[in-house]
């Protein structure tokens, strides 16, 4: 069948990146800010505009609805995920788009800031972007391409779907979560009133790429307990909680086991936050591995560490806590390698190479799938995410739309 696509994810997408949903990891509310519900308002409307009459934005942030069957085949219902919210790390409010249009490759310089560059020698995914049309920030922001990207590319192809009553398709469920940059993104989902068997997070980087492995992944707290005296008489007494913590920080490996020394499948220990006084301080880790294995290994020698700190300072203590955060998502995912194996040929039929790559990170499908909704993770096309460069390509997010489309039909041809 020859499918014909509006091209109309780009109007989308820069009409979702102005409205500002960034997270905030210090409030206690869910969603964490509720500018993340502007935009969920914004997508309920244009989904029951579109003829998604369920279509809703719950208390929690979340936006659901529904493209109903169209086959008579029993078919799988199957799920299309993105998040709403943006990263901490980088303001996205105003954000100014650009786009570069047919570029011809080297540095892109943004026009807001100039100092912020995206060079060429830096980014090799470039490299697959001549004669594409490249948004852009204009350096002074985020795009927010990471989630965004995403977000727009299921609703064209919900679009597509309501407008194409021809492409058979089994019942198709949306999903918008606020939260994920911050580790919260499926907190309060309701997992039951979803109603999907099998689900897939449009959240990768590179056009063609789909993902099936993440980190596992733990928080780590040591609280420490010193000793106080009045500085003016504190020799032989004071011991002293915030220099009990550098000196942990300092004791870190320096090579391997780190974020800015470590690639591919290596995992690492990350100091995230430190905060206190001279009685009390508190240090914040994250651990990441992609085996659960080599997460203990990282949290026994974090805790070896402070230990032997500790040896220096008799009379102080303290407490070691780990919580765990997420588990990698192969562990679901390889019991349904057909999922995998629909998402490959999707990819294959719109036309681009399929890559399966591991995620040195997490997204919403790793807690998802361990929640009963196995969430392989596809690419939207978002590059430099978090940082003041990020950028996705026009084209990228027209075959991820596609790609949607053609798995969506491959489900229904498999039933």
């Amino acid at each position: 069948m020859s499918l014909t696509f509006a091209h109309t994810v780009t109007e989308r997408f820069l009409r979702y990146v102005t409205i500002d949903t960034q997270s905030d990891p210090n409030s206690p509310a869910s969603p964490s800010t509720e500018k993340q519900k502007d935009l969920g308002r914004v997508l309920v409307t244009e989904l029951k505009a579109i003829g998604i009459t369920d279509a809703h934005l719950d208390d929690y942030g979340y936006v659901y609805g529904t493209i109903p069957a169209n086959t008579d085949k029993k078919v799988p219902v199957i799920c299309f995920c993105s998040h709403m919210d943006t990263s901490p790390d980088v303001t996205g409010k105003d954000v100014k788009p650009q786009m570069v249009k047919n570029y011809r490759g080297g540095d892109i310089t943004l026009p807001g800031d100039t100092t912020q560059v995206i060079r060429f020698a830096e980014h090799p995914a470039l490299k697959n972007q001549i004669g594409n049309d490249i948004i852009t920030t204009d350096g002074t922001t985020l795009l927010g391409a990471d989630n965004k990207a995403g977000v727009a590319e299921i609703m064209d192809a919900a679009y597509f779907f309501i407008n194409n009553p021809d492409v058979k398709h089994g019942t198709i469920k949306i999903l918008f979560t606020p939260d994920e940059e911050i580790g919260r993104g499926v907190d309060n989902v309701d997992i039951k009133k979803l109603g999907a068997e099998f689900g897939y997070t449009m959240d990768g980087e590179s056009a063609g790429s789909v993902e099936d492995e993440t980190f596992s992944a733990d928080g780590a707290t040591i609280t420490i307990t010193g000793v106080s005296a009045h500085p003016g008489y504190a020799k032989g007494k004071m011991e002293h909680a915030i220099k009990i913590a550098a000196a942990i920080v300092e004791r870190l490996p320096k090579e391997g086991c780190s974020p800015e020394t470590t690639s591919g499948k290596q995992g690492f220990l990350h100091p995230v936050g430190i905060e206190g006084a001279l009685e009390q301080a508190t240090l914040a880790f994250i651990v990441r591995d992609f085996t659960e294995e080599g997460l203990k290994e990282k949290e026994v020698l974090l805790e070896e560490i402070v230990r032997d700190v500790m040896k220096d300072y008799p009379r102080s203590t303290y407490k070691f806590e780990v919580r765990e955060q997420y588990r990698n998502m192969k562990q679901v995912i390889d019991r349904h390698p057909h999922i995998l194996e629909y998402a490959i040929e999707a990819i294959r039929r719109a036309g681009l190479r399929p890559m399966r790559t591991a995620i040195r990170g997490g997204t919403d499908g790793s807690r998802l799938s361990f929640m009963g909704l196995p969430c392989p993770n596809i690419f939207a096309g978002e590059h430099a995410f978090h940082s003041r460069l990020e950028w996705v390509s026009r084209q990228d997010m027209e075959k991820a739309v596609q790609t949607i489309v053609h798995l969506a039909m491959i489900w229904e041809e498999r039933a």
